[in-house]
């Protein structure tokens, strides 16, 4: 039903997760996480099908776990990764696409990359990144 009086919606700022790890995975904390296909936490990669999640607050190590034997806690919030060198300013409000768990790119790599976040600013360090 639509809102007929004001209503005082709850709010997340740089919103902390405990999300299960994925089997095999090691997560190094700054680094880029996501969420793969399953549901579960693993370092940023090229691929498709991940959702991204935010920056590690941790390191976790689950290289022999299963899925969900160990949780990592990620923060979600305005990032500053490595620029692939194809980023520039032009590209803020764009959508900035994974690498790898430190490394963002301009582009989806002609479909092989899942998007990390919206540029929010370009500098001489990197690309700041809105993530989650």
């Amino acid at each position: 039903m639509a809102l007929t009086t004001d209503r005082n919606t709850p709010a997340r700022e740089g919103a902390l997760f405990q999300d299960p790890v994925a089997a095999s995975a090691k997560i190094y904390a700054g680094g880029l996480v996501v969420l793969n296909a399953t549901g579960y936490a693993a370092p940023g990669s090229t691929a498709t099908g991940l959702t991204a999640r935010g920056r590690a607050e941790e390191q976790v190590d689950n290289s022999a776990g299963a899925d969900g034997a160990l949780s990592v806690k990620t923060r979600s919030g305005c990032f500053r990764f490595k620029n692939d060198a194809s980023i520039n300013r032009t590209h803020i409000n764009k959508t900035a696409y994974i690498v790898d768990d430190e490394t963002v790119a301009a582009t989806d790599g002609t479909g092989t990359r899942s998007a990390a976040g919206t540029i929010d600013d370009v500098d001489s360090d990197g690309v700041w990144v809105q993530v989650g």
